[in-house]
C-alpha cells in the first residue's frame, strides 16, 4: 500500500465546495423571496390602515357637522365657506393621494346609519391584475330620539 493513502485527508474537494455553494445559494434565494413577500404584504397593510384613518376622519367630520347632507357628490374644488363641501373635497383628495388615482370613496345614509366605503387597487398583494380591496365603516351619527311613555 502506498504511504499517501494512509494519511488523513487535508482540505476539501471541488465537489464538496460546489455542493456547499449550491446549498448556500438556495438558502439566500429563499430568504430574498421571503423578504419580497414581507414587503408586499406590509404595503397592503399600510394601505388598509390608511383607508381606515381616512374613513374614521370622515365619520368624525360627519358627526361634527351632523345637520349637513354628506351623501351628495363631492365638489371638484374645496370651499372653506361650506364645511360639508370642504369635508367631501378633503375626503376624496385624501383617498387619491394616499391610495392611488384609481381609488374611490363614497358616503351613504340609510335610516340614520352612515356607511363609508373606500375601494382601492390591491393587485400587488393579491398577485392578480385588477384586485380591488374595500374598507367599509358603518356608524350611527345621530342619537335616537328619547321616547316618553
Amino acid at each position: 500500500m502506498r504511504g499517501w493513502s494512509k494519511r488523513a485527508q487535508e482540505g476539501m474537494t471541488l465537489i464538496e465546495v460546489l455542493v456547499a455553494l449550491l446549498i448556500l445559494s438556495v438558502g439566500l434565494l429563499g430568504a430574498a423571496a421571503f423578504q419580497l413577500n414581507a414587503l408586499k404584504y406590509t404595503d397592503s397593510s399600510r394601505t388598509t390602515s390608511q383607508a381606515s384613518f381616512i374613513a374614521y376622519d370622515m365619520m368624525d367630520r360627519i358627526r361634527a357637522n351632523s345637520g349637513a347632507d354628506y351623501t351628495v357628490a363631492p365638489p371638484a374644488a374645496g370651499n372653506l365657506n361650506v364645511a360639508r363641501d370642504q369635508d367631501l373635497y378633503d375626503f376624496t383628495s385624501n383617498i387619491v393621494s394616499f391610495l392611488g388615482s384609481t381609488a374611490t370613496g363614497s358616503v351613504t345614509l340609510n335610516q340614520r346609519v352612515y356607511t363609508i366605503t373606500i375601494t382601492w387597487d390591491d393587485s400587488r398583494a393579491a398577485n392578480t391584475a385588477n384586485a380591488r380591496r374595500s374598507f367599509v365603516l358603518t356608524s350611527r351619527a345621530s342619537v335616537d330620539p328619547v321616547a316618553t311613555p
